[in-house]
């Protein structure tokens, strides 16, 4: 080759032809869901409608009917008119990811929330995740602070361990993952708000993105008033992003507020594409979701970190057995704290029902004398519980029950173990003190 080829062939190799365009046209549009006519792209493309203005909005392509494209739109009731173009645009798949991301808030296109600029993010995710081999991950065999008492004491968390915390509107849940958020012993934390009141949402930004605690936290936040779309995608993000920390050997903490707000997202976008509703209106694409979205946290594999996830899930009326969500998420992850509005009412803060709570690999990471003193804390809380109203009417007299004695005795310093302020931080092994302490050497 001359010389003078090769000249020719470099320049040659430099000029790149431009990217063909795929677009559409709108046919059908009912203020969410939009049909347009086919071009070649796969469910979670994002697209941009042009509207009667000039302007355009985003669209996500969620299916296909009859050689169409389906999508939904982020933005309800836009001026689109029939034939308006849709074009795709690219960056629907994955998830920009980096350290830059930490002391940072975004919303569900990644986009800062915060007034800063925009995150110099280093690398992509899926948004979907990447697939694990279940054999080839790491066990869940230490504990891991989350900074609340009564959790550490009587319902150790591991490292890679999946929770959910169910509850009614209004009994603390908030101000528990608060606490988590804070007070964590996790190396990063990634908290996804969806579906949350925008006050809500401004509130738990400025209690938690202050101070060094903030230098650690990612916050992807999607507000009630978003598309279902815009909420799912929030939940993914959250997950991809918590998904690279652990690829970098980090421990993440994983907290998604609420589970059953994004249940509710994909409830809507299931029925607008015909989907049959079963229970409470679910459709079969919400049973599908859950454990899809839950399963990819967990311990990594050899070498690198642990997803901690805990899952807010909202119990209707305070019924914690018969929601098909909470039945659904209480299958599947590794334990579930319940709490009590009785508690609230009483007082008791944070409300954790431990009778009803459970966490299912506390027995694997604690001592035998760990153990044996939070079961013993469970039965006297039960036993006290049980027991009050009859107390209270004084149809209880001492003497008849050394069990139920024990537990009256103990019930104020129970009270103090339970009972914790939203500032004032407790550490896994002074937890395991105090839960020792209470218990004494007569457990049995």
């Amino acid at each position: 080759m001359t010389a003078m080829t090769r000249h020719l062939a470099g320049r040659l190799d430099r000029i790149r032809a431009p990217e063909p365009a795929i677009s559409g046209r709108v046919l059908r549009y009912d203020g969410l869901l939009l049909e347009s006519s086919g071009f070649p792209a796969s469910p979670g493309t994002l697209a941009r409608v042009t509207t009667q203005s000039g302007t355009e909005v985003q669209a996500e392509v969620i299916g296909y009917a009859k050689g169409n494209n389906l999508l939904f739109c982020d933005q309800p009731n836009a001026p689109i008119e029939a034939g308006a173009r849709v074009r795709v645009v690219p960056g629907g798949q994955h998830a920009d990811v980096g350290p830059a991301l930490l002391g940072r808030v975004v919303d569900a296109e990644g986009e800062p929330l915060d007034g800063l600029p925009h995150p110099a993010t280093t690398a992509i995710w899926p948004l979907a995740g990447k697939l694990m081999n279940p054999l080839a991950r790491q066990g869940v065999t230490e504990p891991l602070d989350v900074g609340v008492r009564i959790i550490n004491a009587a319902l150790t968390v591991g490292r890679g361990q999946r929770v959910g915390i169910i509850a009614g509107s209004g009994v603390g849940k908030s101000v528990l993952i608060e606490m988590m958020t804070r007070y964590t012993a996790a190396e990063v934390v990634v908290v996804g708000l969806i579906g949350e009141r925008a006050r809500e949402v401004g509130a738990f930004v400025g209690k938690v993105m202050t101070g060094e605690a903030a230098k650690k936290v990612c916050m992807v936040a999607v507000p009630a008033d978003r598309s279902p779309l815009m909420r799912i995608r929030a939940a993914r993000r959250a997950t991809a992003i918590a998904e690279y920390f652990r690829d970098q050997g980090k421990q993440v903490l994983l907290i998604m507020d609420s589970l059953t707000r994004v249940a509710h997202a994909q409830r809507e976008v299931g029925l607008a594409l015909g989907e049959q509703p079963t229970a409470k209106g679910y459709p079969p694409s919400v049973v599908s979701m859950i454990p899809s979205l839950i399963e990819r946290t967990g311990p990594g594999l050899k070498g690198q970190g642990a997803i901690t996830a805990v899952y807010t899930v909202l119990a209707d009326g305070d019924d914690t057995t018969n929601d098909p969500v909470v039945d659904t998420a209480r299958a599947i992850l590794d334990g579930h704290f319940v709490l009590s509005r009785r508690q609230t009412q009483m007082g008791v803060y944070p409300a954790i029902d431990l009778p009803q709570s459970v966490s299912r690999v506390m027995t694997d990471i604690v001592s035998p004398a760990h153990n044996k003193a939070a079961q013993k804390l469970r039965r006297m809380i039960s036993l006290y519980m049980e027991n009050r109203d009859l107390m209270l009417m004084g149809g209880y007299t001492a003497g008849q029950d050394r069990e139920l004695d024990e537990a009256i005795q103990l019930w104020p310093s129970i009270l103090d173990l339970i009972k914790q302020g939203a500032h004032d931080p407790a550490t896994l092994a002074d937890s395991a003190a105090a839960l020792t302490a209470l218990a004494g050497g007569n457990t049995p």
